[in-house]
């Protein structure tokens, strides 16, 4: 499958605009997520190599290593959601005239919507990261670039809502209830802890400016 994030901000834009079933909203939010993190690590690049904060320079330059690894497997998560999607867009399409045949696919389904919800908790996860990155990033980080740091809070807390809906519009059609519900919490303490953090950041950061 065409990996979209080799093309340009446009033809990515246009592509996300059109009717074709992907990229969608996981590919979109796994993509805000890169760009948290590569916002994120523009705010470690204007603070390393300055005396003023030569006392965090070491922290600063490991958060940075960390950040590089969410961003590679963000960008690596857009292709991935595309990829997920594929045979679940297929099975929707299955027959189910006879008894067989809806057992088929339901079966199939089942495993597609759990595939499905697999990509959008990984880019949640990378989120939560990213998030973190961010929260020491505002405190420790350069003055100068302290706006961006909120940036990359903001960025990083949408895409994680953005990739929860599609983690709960796959788990709402799934008959295994209790997957779908362990999905779900995991998917809900995520939320409830990281909306939170990365609201405080963009509060704190406001404040300062």
């Amino acid at each position: 499958m065409e990996d979209m994030t080799l093309k340009s901000c446009r033809s990515f834009a246009e592509a996300l605009a059109s009717d074709a079933p992907t990229p969608g909203g996981g590919g979109a939010s796994a993509l805000a997520g890169a760009l948290a993190a590569a916002v994120g690590h523009m705010v470690g690049a204007l603070t390393v190599g300055k005396k003023k904060y030569a006392d965090v320079e070491d922290e600063i330059r490991e958060l940075m290593k960390r950040g590089e690894a969410l961003q590679e497997s963000l960008l690596d998560l857009v292709a991935q959601d595309a990829e997920v999607f594929a045979p679940l867009a297929a099975a929707y399409g299955m027959p189910k005239d006879t008894e067989e045949q809806r057992a088929e696919k339901d079966r199939v389904m089942e495993t597609c919507l759990h595939a499905a919800c697999t990509v959008p908790m990984q880019i949640m996860e990378a989120c939560c990261g990213v998030i973190d990155l961010a929260t020491v990033f505002a405190e420790k980080g350069s003055r100068l670039a302290v706006s961006d740091a909120g940036v990359s809070a903001v960025l990083a807390g949408a895409a994680l809502e953005g990739a929860s809906l599609n983690v709960f519009i796959n788990t709402k059609s799934m008959k295994d209830r209790v997957t779908a519900a362990a999905l779900e919490a995991k998917a809900n303490g995520m939320l409830d802890v990281y909306t939170v953090r990365a609201a405080e950041v963009f509060r704190a950061v406001r404040e300062a400016l």
